[in-house]
């Protein structure tokens, strides 16, 4: 059976827009074979946690090989995000879609951030 590697995936991201009101950071863990993805989103004074899913790695070919992207969704009692980044050259470009659950009459969401290794 085809595998995927992690270990290009793996490590802490920070987003190169020290300005953003999106993800800050991205902490994608190795366990035991599996992706693990943490998300912070920006509040202040620091960061909002987002809280630790499991993720899903891609390879470039169905022959397997080193990580290229990933997906991971997260549910929060107001609203659901689906999350997917990929490696670009040394960045990873991360996108995440979200969809308020909670009648709130907000308009559903997209937002992209470049993120480089910590």
């Amino acid at each position: 059976m085809a595998s995927v590697a992690l270990g290009g995936l793996v490590g802490t991201w920070v987003n190169t827009n020290p300005a953003t009101s999106g993800i800050v950071k991205v902490v994608l863990t190795d366990n035991h074979g599996s992706l693990r993805v943490h998300l912070y989103g920006a509040c202040h004074p620091s960061p909002c946690d987002w809280g630790e899913v499991a993720g899903l790695a891609y390879a470039a070919s169905i022959a397997g090989g080193p990580a290229v992207a990933f997906t991971a969704n997260y549910g929060f009692s107001f609203k659901s995000t689906i999350v997917n980044g990929h490696i670009e050259g040394i960045m990873l470009v991360v996108e995440d879609f979200s969809v308020f659950t909670d009648h709130s009459g907000r308009a559903a969401y997209f937002d992209k951030g470049t993120f480089k290794k910590a």
